[in-house]
């Protein structure tokens, strides 16, 4: 998808929430159970921007109906290098409302695993806070 790709790309995190369905599903690549909603995906989309260096996109691939994609990445957590694939569904609006993120080796996603987990807390606080200020 385009407009995400970019959006990431460039860094511009309010642009990536805003192509986020408000009832968007993000399953994390290093946590069993997938997180609904808009706010705490978009606060820990903002956590992996910290967390990620070297972030770049290698390739995108497209399902043909115009509403999966995916995004194939290589990004480095600490001394870890890591490969990963954002798998992305549309709904009719045209917005995220699936977001799949997987990552190998497993020397990676054990890496992202510990830093983001390092984060949780200041991601929880800020998801209720964007869940507040949009109600």
């Amino acid at each position: 998808m385009r407009a995400f790709r970019e959006a990431v790309e460039a860094g511009d995190l309010d642009a990536v929430e805003a192509l986020l369905a408000d009832d968007v599903v993000f399953t994390s690549p290093v946590v069993f159970r997938p997180y609904p909603g808009k706010a705490i995906t978009a606060s820990i989309l903002r956590a992996v921007f910290q967390v990620f260096e070297d972030f770049r996109y290698e390739r995108e691939l497209d399902g043909g109906d115009g509403r999966d994609h995916a995004l194939v990445f290589t990004a480095r957590v600490g001394d870890r290098q890591l490969t990963g694939c954002d798998f992305i569904h549309l709904d009719d609006d045209g917005l995220i409302d699936d977001l799949t993120v997987m990552v190998r080796p497993l020397s990676g996603a054990q890496a992202l695993a510990a830093a983001m987990g390092a984060r949780f807390e200041e991601i929880t606080k800020e998801a209720e806070a964007r869940s507040a200020s949009a109600s």
